[in-house]
């Protein structure tokens, strides 16, 4: 799979969101992570229910841990579009569509009980699948599809616990419909320069 591959390499960030550098992804995350670009995408079903995601035990950063559909990192010169459909693939072995972004200026830094940190500037995707997702092992350690009011409302009370970046986005996310396939386009235009490529 691309994630697992030796050598694969993320791209580094300025503020702005600007491209400045790229690191190997195997490197890039310890006590002074520095800012990079990734992606996260919520997958929804035909009736409006969110694949929902456990965290390999494997993974560096929050093993075992609850959260979005899928996360990801663009590689160098890679289509934002192009990278969540290999990741879609890479994890759960689905095809995305009606792929839009939705909150796509969103950044967050987090920190790891044993001091690692993601620091990320992470544009946030929704999409919809037909397909029954296979996961693979290496990357998921279990999933289910939830109905998205009920995993809203059960993550801004507390009662799910998930990983930091899914519960700040959720947060983010309550204020748009209550129907999930009826969320709005946001801008494409919007995502930091180095995502942009050719998605908008």
């Amino acid at each position: 799979m691309a994630e697992t591959l030796v050598g694969e390499r993320v791209v580094l960030l300025d503020p702005a969101g600007a491209a400045v550098g790229t690191a190997l992804k195997s490197e890039v995350h310890h006590a002074a992570t520095p800012l990079h670009l990734a992606f996260s995408c919520y997958v929804f079903d035909a009736a409006g229910s969110l694949l929902v995601t456990k965290r390999a035990a494997s993974k560096p950063t929050w093993p075992d841990v609850w959260t979005n559909s899928f996360c990801g990192h663009p590689g160098p010169d890679e289509d934002v579009v192009a990278a969540l459909a290999r990741r879609a693939v890479d994890e759960l072995t689905i095809r995305l569509s009606d792929l839009r972004p939705v909150l796509p200026r969103f950044r967050y830094r987090a920190v790891m009980p044993n001091g690692v940190v993601e620091n990320e500037v992470c544009p946030v995707f929704a999409a919809t699948t037909a397909d029954p997702p296979e996961p693979h092992a290496s990357e998921v350690g279990g999933l289910e599809w939830v109905p998205w009011s009920m995993f809203r409302d059960d993550v801004l009370a507390g009662r799910r616990e998930v990983s930091p970046w899914c519960a700040w986005q959720v947060a983010e996310l309550a204020a748009l419909p209550d129907d999930p396939l009826a969320w709005p386009p946001g801008d494409w235009g919007a995502l930091p320069p180095a995502a942009l490529g050719s998605a908008a």
